[in-house]
């Protein structure tokens, strides 16, 4: 998220459990990443923010990358300057009002001008960070559609989703 005197803040980091080549609305996600070390998330982080500022996104973006485990090599494969289901799931996920808040900055409000909605404490400055997991699980309505292929790949067929939060992964 940046406003237009350039403060910007991360507000969530997700995984998705399916590999590369499977749209993120058929996979397993969970927030936030379980599988990076510090070093890959705060690497990720800062080329999020750089490139937000680089194509000057005023509001919400999210980035989709794809990062090889065995080094740091990374690519960006997806930015969306605009909110999503991803966004519906990270505001869900931590409390962060984006809708409300990208709003706020197409009016040119700064970003520690608004106050949180949800939290009625702090502003919107403010980082979220996740003490508990959260696991978004697509659901399929296949019996609807005739002769479609049942193998998750690039293309969406799922109808909606399911949201379970815990203290840790296995709950």
């Amino acid at each position: 998220v940046r406003d237009a005197y350039d403060n910007c803040i991360t507000v969530c980091n997700m995984e998705n459990v399916d590999p590369l080549g499977i749209h993120t609305g058929e996979s397993i996600v969970v927030a936030p990443s379980q599988t990076l070390s510090n070093k890959e998330y705060n690497m990720l982080r800062t080329t999020a923010i750089n490139v937000i500022r680089h194509f000057g996104v005023v509001g919400e973006c999210n980035i989709q990358y794809a990062l090889n485990p065995s080094s740091e090599e990374y690519y960006i494969i997806e930015v969306n300057a605009r909110l999503s289901r991803s966004s519906a799931l990270a505001s869900k996920a931590t409390g962060y009002p984006l809708a409300y808040v990208a709003a706020k900055l197409a009016l040119g409000i700064r970003l520690p001008d608004i106050r949180n909605s949800v939290t009625g404490e702090t502003t919107a400055c403010f980082e979220p960070s996740l003490d508990y997991c959260v696991v978004k699980i697509p659901r399929w309505d296949l019996s609807k559609f005739h002769r479609v292929c049942t193998k998750i790949g690039s293309s969406m067929k799922s109808v909606g989703e399911v949201m379970a939060i815990g203290r840790k992964f296995e709950e």
